[in-house]
């Protein structure tokens, strides 16, 4: 019976009676939370991970590539041992230290750290040696053990950025398929919502692929990749730059096994937070509201037309505050009101910044500070305010440049690409532009052949010093809005980060936007807020109008996008939806929804639950052409199933009793949200 029970979990047999076993002398023994285990093996550079009686991670072991050389701590022969106490941002705890060394090979350190009262551990791999050069370092590679065998676990795929409408998905795992995830994925059973979180904690210097992959005996390997790129995911073309020097450490990796994946994806990003803090400034003021021109208006911006949608939301959407506060904000096209180009007369933008203040509203502007939109016109043309041209200031990738969304690379350590940046934002800030919209920044991540500045060698290094400098040259001013964007390493960079790419009004946009939240709403933790990006409701049914407005309240902002210097269906809607001070006060703590379901591949869950205090609000969504009906199991969101509450439709106002199993009658293309309350 225990060896049918250990090969339905992926497990060699001789393995597993290694791990029953008594443990030999050579094992050290490290633990960590209430029941967990690290039993590291001297004698053969590899561990095991348990949770009580249960094992997670079997035979684990790192791994580096070292002058075309693959090696792993499996072939060094002397190992010690070691540990410190540790106090840091993540709490007292202390550092296990595993020392490697081997003739003909760097010395190694594998180094595991366990805090107090955490029931997970971090952990990383450091070379030692003279002039190391080094481009992909593994620090964990193991065998998961799946303790469910009676359902079919899925992999979470985490993209990259949000960048050519990409989804995220779960992937179920079967025999022979292969999950590769940027920085972190999660390994769960959507029933339970037991699962695994592995991923990386550190975006400074590497990108970091996490692969979960079932071979064709049905054994889950791990495999974390300092050093991982992939055209379709990472958007490099090259392979990752080398870091460099006589010692190279592997970014920080997170372990932990959760009763809920949900709760495990939200202490990653809180530990991503601690791990690398904001560098922009603290901010303590309302969730941002507002309105974006590339919703609809696009590249028909006029100083006209943008004062009359400050005029629409100073007279019709009075109630369409957030502190009191909501932005306007000109997107790509706000050239328009330039004369002379970026070095010219911007006293049209400062009269509309004035205008937009003169309303009790606050001004915002559009950038993309690392691209060049019009290479096509030569390298030769001369970068604005500067004396460089824009082929010196372009990345340098292999025997061309970097192209992507028709939009070339600049090379964010360059001279020039700083002249440029500060140029311009010295611009914006002399109109008294109180909100930037910054988009495309993962054209600065790319990795390149060199840099201009030769420190620089990995693409994420280049990204933050670009960033860096970037916030400099803002020096606190306005309210940082990152459109597309590195999803986990631009968390220290900017306040509100868009969770998908561009969406618009169908109830495919909000499928899609909530793609992303259903699998990505974690990133509340990581950055103050997340946004459904510019919400545009046109001549859409009210069903699928109502969807799109709430798809914005689950992300946990709203940024309407509709033309408002024009009447039409949209101008009504807008009044009849934005104005919904009740809805709106669900923003205040700018924290997005959970979602309820999870494994539903590139769609969404249909579900989403918020509490506040003793309240509990439920988003339901219907992406379908027909009507449909959802049952709400109590167990699933949080409520008792032996007790009563009552619902409110803050749509429509209506309220009733609310059952266990109860379902809703939602038709095809439509939403609701409910504000469910103990009964008195």
């Amino acid at each position: 019976m225990i060896v049918r029970f250990l090969f339905r979990h992926q497990t060699f047999f001789i393995l597993s009676l290694l791990f029953l076993c008594p443990k030999p002398a050579s094992a050290i023994i490290i633990g960590f939370g209430k029941a967990g285990k690290i039993e590291y093996n001297l004698k053969t550079g590899t561990f095991n991970v348990v949770n009580g009686a249960k094992p997670l991670l079997l035979r684990a072991f790192s791994q580096a590539e070292y002058q075309k050389k693959l090696f792993s701590s499996k072939d060094y022969k002397e190992i010690t041992y070691r540990k410190q106490a540790v106090k840091d941002g993540f709490g007292n705890g202390f550092k296990h230290i595993f020392l490697l060394k081997q003739t003909g090979l760097p010395e190694m350190l594998q180094v595991f750290y366990t805090y107090s009262g955490k029931d997970y551990f971090m952990m990383n791999l450091i070379l030692n040696g003279a002039d190391l050069s080094i481009n992909h370092i593994v620090p964990l590679f193991g065998n998961l053990i799946d303790q469910e065998h009676a359902n079919v676990p899925v992999s979470l795929f985490v993209p990259f950025d949000n960048d050519t409408f990409i989804s995220y998905n779960t992937v179920p795992l079967i025999a022979n398929v292969s999950n590769p995830s940027a920085e972190v994925t999660a390994l769960y059973h959507d029933q339970s919502r037991k699962g695994l979180v592995i991923g990386s904690i550190e975006h400074s210097n590497w990108k970091t692929g996490v692969i979960t992959t079932m071979d064709s005996d049905k054994k889950i390997s791990i495999k974390t990749i300092c050093g991982y790129t992939e055209q379709s995911i990472t958007r490099d073309k090259i392979a990752h730059g080398y870091l460099k020097g006589n010692s190279v450490s592997s970014a920080k990796v997170f372990f932990g096994a959760f009763d809920d994946w949900r709760w495990g994806m939200e202490t990653y990003a809180k530990l991503n937070r601690i791990s690398e803090p904001p560098i922009i400034f603290n901010w303590n003021n309302a969730t941002p509201v507002g309105w974006n021109s590339w919703g609809a208006m696009q590249e028909k911006i006029t100083l006209e037309k943008a004062n009359q949608v400050s005029d629409f939301f100073a007279d019709s959407l009075k109630s369409f505050r957030s502190g009191g506060v909501a932005y306007i904000d000109l997107d790509s096209y706000w050239d328009n009101l330039l004369k002379g180009g970026l070095v010219g007369d911007y006293s049209k933008l400062k009269a509309f910044a004035d205008h937009t203040k003169s309303k009790g509203l606050k001004p915002g502007i559009y950038w993309a500070p690392f691209v060049d939109w019009g290479f096509a016109g030569g390298g030769n043309r001369k970068a604005e305010g500067t004396d460089y041209t824009f082929g010196e200031l372009w990345t340098k990738v292999s025997t061309g440049y970097h192209d992507i969304d028709g939009a070339r690379a600049l090379d964010p350590t360059h001279p020039g690409t700083r002249q440029r940046i500060a140029t311009v934002i010295n611009k914006f800030k002399e109109c008294g532009f109180e909100m930037i919209k910054i988009d495309f920044l993962g054209h600065a991540a790319i990795e390149s052949d060199h840099f201009f500045d030769p420190k620089i060698t990995t693409g994420m290094q280049a990204y933050k010093t670009g960033m860096e400098f970037l916030l400099k040259q803002l020096d606190g001013k306005m309210l940082v809005y990152a459109a597309i964007s590195p999803n986990l390493a631009s968390g220290r960079y900017v306040h509100v980060r868009r969770i998908a790419c561009d969406a618009f009004k169908s109830i495919k946009d909000t499928e899609y936007t909530l793609n992303s939240v259903s699998n990505g709403w974690w990133q509340s933790y990581l950055y103050d807020y997340i946004d459904a990006d510019h919400v545009v409701f046109s001549d859409q049914s009210d069903g699928e109008n109502t969807a799109r407005f709430l798809s914005a309240i689950v992300t946990g902002t709203c940024i309407t996008g509709d033309d408002f210097s024009r009447e039409g269906k949209w101008t009504s809607t807008a009044q009849r939806l934005l104005n919904q001070t009740e809805i709106l006060k669900i923003l205040e703590d700018g924290k997005a929804f959970v979602p309820v379901e999870g494994n539903k591949g590139k769609s969404a869950s249909q579900l989403f639950v918020k509490d506040l205090g003793s309240v509990k609000y439920l988003a339901a969504f219907n992406y379908g052409e027909e009507a449909k009906y959802l049952t709400v199991d109590f167990s699933r969101i949080g409520l008792k199933a032996n007790k009563q509450y009552h619902a409110q439709n803050l749509i429509n106002q209506k309220t009733a009793a609310f059952k266990n199993n109860q379902t809703i009658n939602l038709a095809g293309k439509d939403a609701l949200i409910l504000k469910i309350m103990p009964e008195k």
